[in-house]
């Protein structure tokens, strides 16, 4: 694989964008000492410049160092959605491929229910009925991503276990951990992951879109979407900085992690030809 990665330019360039991102999150802030909520009112709306090479918002803050600082957050937030909705759907497509029956009949109309809400609308109305903040928003974007994962492994935990060798292993007594461990989620990982990384573009989208709405991450926490909000004020006065960056960074975020889904995709479907 890491010889198809090698090769693949589109692949590249989604890992080399989510990188410096990453790096930007990480070390930005540690390297930029500026103060991500230091109100300075005399330099408010000040323009890109080599003291503030980002400008400054309404209130004087750097705009920079927002957005580093938002940077983390929103990275920091999109891996932790990721990686909660991996666990519980995948978990939940392995128990309702395996077992079957009744539990498999109640997940998948539970994921049904799930699914009859646009994934945006779903997760404004957890965030609502939650309370506007972090921890709500984090919840409705696992919630509408969960179904995903269900019904994805689901399917792929079916064809699985009718496969001779699953059913061999199964004959000589083998229990269902036994073959969930061994035969079956090795067999799912590539599928896991291209999910995975669906999920973490539509986890940074619809964060912002939470923030952009006051939903999400509240202030004084910098947050890209809220960013984007706060600079439309401004954007027909000629202050273009304070929601352009944070734009850039959300579709620079979003763009890498679907052609690295996109590619993964494509190296591991084998009617594809491309991972041949």
């Amino acid at each position: 694989m890491l010889k198809q990665i090698l090769r693949d330019p589109e692949m590249l360039i989604g890992i080399v964008i989510l990188s410096v991102l990453v790096l930007v999150a990480v070390f930005g802030p540690l390297l930029w000492r500026a103060d991500p909520v230091r109100v300075d009112l005399l330099n408010s709306l000040a323009p890109p410049s080599a003291a503030h090479p980002m400008g400054t918002d309404d209130v004087g803050r750097d705009v920079l160092a927002r957005f580093m600082w938002g940077a983390q957050v929103s990275v920091g937030v999109a891996l932790a959605v990721t990686l909660v909705g991996t666990l519980i759907g995948g978990l939940l497509g392995l128990l309702a491929g395996l077992v079957g029956g009744w539990v498999d009949l109640v997940l998948s109309r539970i994921m049904d229910a799930i699914l009859a809400f646009p994934p945006l609308i779903l997760a404004m109305a957890v965030a609502i009925g939650l309370g506007a903040g972090t921890m709500s928003a984090m919840i409705g974007v696992v919630l509408a991503a969960i179904p995903w994962y269900h019904r994805l492994l689901r399917g792929e935990v079916m064809r699985l276990r009718g496969m001779m060798y699953v059913e061999s292993a199964r004959a000589l007594g083998a229990s269902n951990l036994r073959l969930i461990r061994l035969h079956i989620l090795p067999q799912t990982l590539s599928t896991v992951l291209i999910q995975a990384s669906s999920v973490f573009s539509f986890s940074i989208m619809t964060m912002a879109a939470l923030g952009f709405v006051g939903l999400g991450i509240q202030p004084p926490v910098p947050e890209w979407g809220a960013m984007i909000t706060e600079g439309l004020t401004y954007s027909l006065t000629g202050q273009w900085w304070l929601g352009v960056f944070p734009g850039l960074g959300i579709f620079a975020l979003a763009v890498a992690g679907n052609m690295i889904a996109d590619r993964l995709r494509d190296i591991y479907d084998p009617r594809s030809g491309v991972g041949a």
